[in-house]
This record gives structure tokens, sequence and C-alpha cells, in this order.
């Protein structure tokens, strides 16, 4: 199976709060680029999202190229979260491909479980594409990454 691990784009600064910041028109741009990259490369059978507004808008533009696919909301890939609860929780989904978009620190510490390595920041928009025959810790190989191009 491939799990696609996904930061959102560019959003606005830190505000009171965090759930509701938006993206900037960068981060639309962004998440554009991530997504058509990620979508003429891939077939994802299942999308899976954080509730806060910047993920959402990230997602959003997958959807756009891809509106069959299944969309579930995680309330546990927050960036305070814990990243081994929430590989735990992704664990429990039947699909050949799922994509993930949430956010720093939480992503970066769920590719380092995968993959059994360091946790190494994201860019804003990047995908990191992982192969593995469980969605388990220790279990993944980073295979394919994107990290959007400036304007």
């Amino acid at each position: 199976m491939k799990l696609i691990l996904v930061r959102h784009g560019q959003a606005e600064d830190y505000q009171q709060n965090d759930k509701t910041r938006q993206l900037t028109a960068f981060g639309q741009q962004q998440a554009q680029q991530t997504a058509q990259y990620i979508m003429q490369k891939y077939q994802p059978d299942l999308f899976i999202v954080s509730p806060y507004d910047r993920a959402q808008q990230t997602l959003a533009k997958f959807t756009q190229l891809a509106p069959e696919v299944e969309i579930q909301t995680y309330a546990d890939i927050t960036p305070a979260d814990n990243a081994m609860s929430a590989l735990r929780h992704l664990g429990d989904v039947s699909a050949e491909c799922v994509l993930v978009v949430c956010h720093m620190p939480i992503v970066a510490k769920m590719a380092a479980l995968v993959t059994a390595t360091h946790a190494e920041s994201y860019a804003l928009a990047e995908a990191r594409v992982f192969e593995m025959e469980i969605l388990a810790a220790d279990m993944g190989q980073e295979i394919d990454r994107f990290v959007p191009t400036q304007p």
C-alpha cells in the first residue's frame, strides 16, 4: 500500500484561533502544484484530512481533481496531537493508497515513525510518498517526495 503525507500550504499568520487560519493566495498555489503532481502519479482511494481550515483548503485542490474519492476527517491529526496515536488510527483504514493532509509537527513525526528515522521538517505543501505492506510504524520506505516551487 501507499501512504502519502502532505503538509498544508502557506497559511495566514498565527491568530487566536489556530483552527480557522486560511490559506494565503500563495498557499493555494502551493496546494494546487502538489495536488497536480500527486494526482498525475498516484491514484489515492481515500483522503484523510485534519478538521483545521487550512488543511481542508489544501485537500480541496485534490478533490477538484478526484471528486469521487472518499474523504474522512480525523480530529487526531492536528498540530499538537500524538503521532503514534494518529498512525495507529490510520492503521484501521482499508485502502491501497491513502492521502493524508495535516500539519507540522505531526506530519514529520508520522513520517519518522513510518520509516523508523528522525523527524525531518516538511516544507509548506510538501508531499512524501511511502510504500509499505501494512500501515504501521517501522514498516514504510519513502519512495517519492514533492515540494512545490516558488512563484
